[in-house]
């Protein structure tokens, strides 16, 4: 269940009227090697962020089509995208970042999880020039979007989505949206700075304050029309996504991986990634496959 200072903050921010001035982040490239490095120890298999990494890759995974090449913008230290290319060892990834610290630890994470169905590539996500139109499957994103500068580069990253993509290819894109709240911004950012580094505290808070609002996320997404929804989480704006309106059912040997992955977390991840289904499926937005099912859901 969630803390009653969470549902706390969530309330004040649903009644809260006004919103938060949008504040770019310090550094829009993470080329500082401490901070990419406690981002890349966040989101490992035993990091504080595995089970939203497993979410996201099953989430991710119901838009790639068998067989298909996948673009990931803004792939980090590829923590992320390790995840989604093991659910989908058919599929060729194509792991796009703009930090050329980011790809030095994309490129080690591939090696140390030995997989070969990804490149990288350095190139801004609005400008992707070496990417030909209508060459990809699917176009994934997930935490990238609030480094850009301002609306325009939103815009015009979902203008190269569509670009890019093939008729009726698979969208998945998410990220923060803006609170309405700065103390909710802290709240969040806070929560649990006594179990987290104080570089990894103050990058999150910066990442919040950076987030679009839904209604920009909902006005970038326009460019793709109606074959994509915008949902979000429960009562407020916290994560929003922007998929394919039909989503595929995960494939037999996807499922499979989705479920190897749950198995290894902790019951402590395990429980929070059931949340975090819950947060989001609340909001019209469910998980495309439950690994825990028919599992008893304390385990």
């Amino acid at each position: 269940m969630p803390s009653p200072a969470l549902l706390l903050n969530l309330f004040l921010d649903l009644v809260a009227r006004g919103e938060q001035p949008r504040v770019p982040e310090p550094a829009l490239v993470m080329d500082d090697p401490a901070a990419a490095e406690a981002f890349m120890r966040a989101g490992r298999e035993d990091g504080m962020l595995a089970h939203t990494y497993v979410y996201h890759a099953i989430q991710a995974s119901a838009v790639i089509p068998a067989g298909g090449t996948v673009l990931d913008l803004g792939c980090g230290p590829a923590n992320q995208l390790v995840q989604v290319a093991r659910l989908n060892p058919d599929a060729r990834f194509i792991g796009v970042d703009a930090s050329p610290a980011m790809l030095a630890l994309a490129r080690e994470t591939l090696a140390r999880c030995d997989v070969g169905n990804v490149t990288l590539r350095e190139a801004q996500m609005q400008a992707l020039a070496d990417i030909p139109d209508a060459s990809v499957d699917a176009v994934i994103s997930t935490m990238s979007l609030h480094h850009l500068t301002d609306f325009a580069a939103l815009a015009a990253t979902l203008a190269e989505v569509k670009r890019v993509l093939r008729p009726g290819g698979g969208v998945y894109l998410v990220d923060f949206g803006r609170l309405r709240r700065a103390a909710g911004q802290h709240f969040f950012a806070h929560e649990r700075a006594a179990s987290q580094p104080q570089l990894f505290t103050t990058d999150y808070h910066h990442s919040l304050r950076a987030a679009f609002s839904l209604a920009e996320l909902q006005a970038a997404a326009r460019v793709l029309g109606a074959a994509v929804r915008v949902r979000r989480t429960f009562l407020v704006p916290f994560l929003v996504a922007i998929r394919s309106r039909q989503p595929n059912r995960l494939r037999r040997e996807s499922r499979a991986a989705a479920r190897a992955l749950y198995l290894a977390l902790s019951p402590r991840q395990r429980f929070e990634l059931r949340d975090l289904a819950r947060f989001f499926g609340h909001g019209g937005f469910p998980l495309a496959y439950r690994p825990w099912w028919p599992w008893h859901r304390g385990r």
